[in-house]
């Protein structure tokens, strides 16, 4: 086969003229193309009321050495690349200790699934509870204001991806194709397939309740074991007469201990105490930079307009996103903050996602649908670990969790102390004065937003580099800054605080068999790197046990 890229017809192309642009675009004619198949398809949509659709093609055709031949010259015209999927090791007979996966967010979900595959037949131990009872008790917080702390949006099979957009696309380097297993995977477990071509593909959280649970079947099929509410409190640890250490296996919050040489650390972001235990071990961990800041919501309409002009609606282009950043200006010729839209979720909802009592943390959410009327997203300043002093002078890895905590708590007493999240007209925001209620932007926050002030909500410098960036993307995406729009706070979880550190062989620097991976080791940022990440480490695993 052969792939032919860059095709852009109109957005209201009829099925013919695919084909027609694939002959004239080859100079070949209707007998040579015996099959076509979409590998992807977007939108160019910077020409409003002329966006145009962008494919990327596999054809079959007999003429196929003849074409590539002629076009050796065209990057548009090259063979179709192998993207499926190879295993690199197969379990040997026996294995005197199984490997242990901690986390059942899409790291360990992946790390799982390929160790079993390969059949290694691991133990996956998540904290949290099964995706539905976890579902059940997430609602407990959002409608009754019940938090359960070890079964909420961070905690529990499926991570906190599960309430989420479910955005799988990432901007990761990947030669090996590993992000196309994670889709074939999806797409097995339910997802429809359109996630396999679309430029931006995404699922939606009640569909990845049930794929969780069907790609936890698979795994149990193959001799996997998954056993939910069983937080690890402690490693074990052998140190040899070299003064290497070595993982030996874990201790549950139970008190049993489970053996094992290989342990992948799948933690998520959000497992603050687990962070604690390993620094108090000694595995090596460094404070690395995240963002701040807080959830900003606007009428969907706006933003389709905004995006699309008078093809707003269109089928083909379902609900608009956006992507905007703006470099702040500083000031005594230092570079100001950058300030960046992040997980931006059209056709959402704002949510409680707090694991910890008396704390308050937004994140967003959107069906498959995306058909909820307020487009949602973080608007978020980046910080680094020279900003934590203010909250931990000490010098820990740890002093990015001591400001998260001191951020979240003091946004639970701005909300009224009763997990309401403080909130704030943009308007009223730029001009530095109190909200006393909303306008025409209704808040979509559960369990409910108190309106007042932000100002204390973020430190000077995060408020100040905000007021700088609304009227910047204004400009960028008009309606941005319309003083309806409602802020929440906070949002703080956008990225872990640390980083544990591995060599290439994807091992901790300084604890041989403990393999950091994904979003809390700080090597991935959303689901599909999360999970690639999970399908590299698993792979590194399998090449350790099996001797290569």
């Amino acid at each position: 086969m052969l792939r032919l890229t860059d095709l852009r017809l109109p957005l209201d192309h009829g099925e013919a003229a695919l084909t027609a642009a694939i002959l004239r675009r080859l100079d070949i004619d209707a007998a040579a193309l015996t099959g076509c198949t979409i590998a992807r398809r977007g939108y160019d949509a910077r020409k409003r009321g002329a966006i145009m659709l962008i494919y990327a093609l596999d054809i079959d055709t007999p003429r196929e050495a003849e074409l590539l031949k002629r076009f050796a010259d065209d990057a548009h015209v090259q063979p179709t690349p192998d993207t499926s999927y190879h295993f690199v090791a197969k379990a040997p007979p026996r294995i005197e200790h199984r490997p242990l996966v901690i986390g059942f967010g899409p790291c360990g979900l992946f790390a799982g699934l390929i160790l079993a595959q390969m059949g290694f037949r691991p133990i996956i131990l998540d904290r949290g509870k099964a995706v539905r009872e976890r579902t059940k008790d997430t609602w407990d917080l959002w409608r009754k204001r019940e938090l359960h702390p070890e079964s909420n949006v961070q905690f529990g099979e499926g991570g906190a991806g599960t309430f989420s957009d479910g955005k799988l696309h990432s901007q990761i380097r990947d030669p090996q194709h590993h992000g196309r297993k994670v889709l074939t995977e999806f797409v097995k477990a339910g997802a429809p397939e359109e996630i396999l071509y679309v430029s931006k593909p995404h699922i939606g959280t009640f569909r990845l309740v049930s794929m969780v649970e069907n790609m936890r079947a698979t795994i149990e099929a193959l001799g996997g074991e998954i056993r939910f509410s069983q937080r690890v409190d402690d490693l074990l640890i052998d140190t040899d007469a070299a003064g290497e250490r070595h993982i030996r296996g874990v201790t549950l919050a139970s008190g049993e201990q489970l053996r094992a040489d290989h342990v992948v650390l799948a933690l998520g972001h959000s497992a603050r105490d687990t962070f604690e235990m390993l620094h108090a071990r000694g595995v090596y961990l460094e404070a690395k930079p995240f963002s701040i800041g807080f959830r900003i919501e606007h009428p969907q309409s706006v933003i389709d307009r905004a995006r699309f002009g008078p093809q707003a609606g269109h089928p083909m282009l379902g609900a608009a996103d956006y992507k905007l950043v703006h470099h702040g200006k500083g000031n005594q010729g230092r570079r100001g903050r950058s300030v960046y839209s992040f997980c931006m979720c059209p056709g959402g909802t704002v949510v409680a996602a707090t694991p910890e009592p008396g704390r308050v943390v937004t994140n967003g959410m959107s069906q498959y649908s995306r058909n909820e009327r307020n487009a949602n997203a973080a608007v978020v300043v980046g910080i680094e670990p020279s900003d934590f002093a203010a909250y931990d002078d000490s010098g820990s890895p740890l002093a990015g969790i001591a400001l998260q905590r001191a951020l979240e708590s003091h946004a639970y007493v701005l909300g009224g102390e009763n997990y309401n999240a403080p909130a704030q007209r943009v308007g009223d925001f730029l001009a530095g004065r109190p909200s006393r209620d909303c306008g025409e932007v209704l808040p979509s926050y559960q369990p409910g937003v108190t309106f007042g002030s932000l100002d204390s909500a973020l430190p000077d410098y995060a408020i100040a580099a905000i007021r700088e960036a609304l009227p910047a993307f204004e400009r960028q995406l008009r309606g941005y800054a319309m003083p309806d729009a409602i802020l929440t706070g906070v949002e703080t979880r956008t990225s872990s605080p640390v980083r544990i550190q591995r060599d290439d062989s994807l091992q901790s620097l300084n604890t041989r068999g403990l393999y950091p991976a994904g979003e809390g080791a700080g090597y991935a940022g959303g689901i599909l790197s999360a999970a690639v990440d999970g399908i590299k480490v698993a792979e590194a695993v399998a090449l350790s046990i099996a001797g290569n």
